[in-house]
């Protein structure tokens, strides 16, 4: 896939991103040695390797399933500087 001109100046105005005229160019001279590099990547042999999510294997953490004491709405409601009935109460919002 190559890039020119035109398509980087779509794409900038499509992030709403400023990019001269005479930037535009040598932008997509950058942009295509980028997609070289990542179809580059397509060559690899991954034949029997599992994916992974992580470069360092790690196990997450668990904790106990446990019911906890919960119902401290008042509690946490105290620095709230509106509430009622255990909920916070904020401005309406309407666009």
């Amino acid at each position: 896939m190559a890039v020119d001109a035109t398509t980087v100046r779509k794409v900038a105005r499509l992030a709403r991103i400023h990019i001269p005229d005479d930037r535009l160019e040598p932008m997509a001279g950058e942009l295509n040695g980028i997609l070289a590099w990542i179809e580059m990547l397509n060559e690899v042999d991954v034949e029997g390797v599992e994916p992974m999510t992580s470069a360092v294997e790690t196990r997450l953490p668990l904790r106990p399933d446990v019911v906890s004491d919960g119902g401290k709405a008042e509690d946490i409601t105290l620095n709230a500087p509106r509430s009622a009935d255990g909920f916070f109460i904020v401005p309406k919002v309407v666009e």
